[in-house]
């Protein structure tokens, strides 16, 4: 049976990927912080600490040698600015969404062999300018698309997973999208369905659902057009906050 570690395994996306694994014939370890129920196995660990992700790989990988699939799915919230949000909140987004990635794979990498694979959850926001979660996710993107080039001669496969409204507990959507964009909110286990549907296809990079793709598009195409066009919106709610308050 191939085993698989799940970062962030205890809820939404990584939880619903446990589930859809152990369907698919997979024997699941779950990294988290909180217990990862739909996982055989559980270590307990955050992944922004290298000291406990190095210990936390170390006792995985005394029990299981060889591993199948890594997936970096591990992250945090981070609504708000550059301006706004405290400072250790953005070092957080940073420390968890991008270099637990890179931490869990180095420490995993000596399970990883020829035939494995490593899958990294990122989001659109990875595409996007939107502030500080958006930058530890363009970080996150990143990594994953060089890792893909460095792994290969290895016979490693990578995948980047770039999702868009999820519904979960860490990543509350609907009750905060305005309609009709609340309508777009997709939930955990379609992405799931969607990531080993494309890992069993040797697919590179997916966005989920497909039809984001072409907002990265516009943003890798006109940046300066999206940025004025945010800009406008910002200086916008700003003047309404004003008024607002006199």
């Amino acid at each position: 049976m191939p085993v698989a570690v799940v970062t962030g395994a205890s809820s939404g996306i990584g939880a619903a990927l446990c589930r859809e694994l152990r369907s698919r014939g997979w024997y699941v370890v779950g990294l988290s912080r909180s217990p990862a129920r739909d996982a055989e196995e559980h270590e307990e660990c955050d992944v922004a600490d290298r000291d406990a992700v190095d210990a936390a790989a170390a006792r995985v990988l005394e029990r299981h040698p060889k591993l199948e699939l890594l997936v970096n799915n591990a992250g945090i919230a981070g609504r708000g600015d550059f301006l706004d949000l405290p400072p250790d909140h953005i070092e957080a987004l940073v420390q968890t969404n991008y270099l637990g990635s890179v931490w869990c794979l180095r420490a995993f990498l000596p399970g990883l062999g020829v035939g494995s694979a490593v899958v990294n959850v990122v989001s659109v926001a990875g595409t996007v300018a939107a502030g500080p979660y958006s930058a530890s996710k363009h970080a996150q993107l990143a990594f994953s698309r060089s890792i893909a080039i460095e792994l290969r001669p290895r016979g490693i496969h990578v995948l980047s997973v770039l999702p868009g409204f999820v519904e979960t507990p860490g990543f509350p959507q609907r009750g905060r999208i305005p309609f009709p964009l609340s309508t777009l909110v997709i939930d955990p286990p379609f992405v799931a369905r969607r990531t080993l549907d494309a890992l069993e296809h040797s697919r590179h990079e997916i966005y989920v659902p497909r039809w984001y793709r072409p907002a990265a598009w516009l943003q890798a195409l006109f940046p300066a057009v999206i940025a004025r066009r945010r800009a406008t919106r910002a200086w916008a709610g700003s003047r309404s906050r004003t008024r607002a308050r006199s």
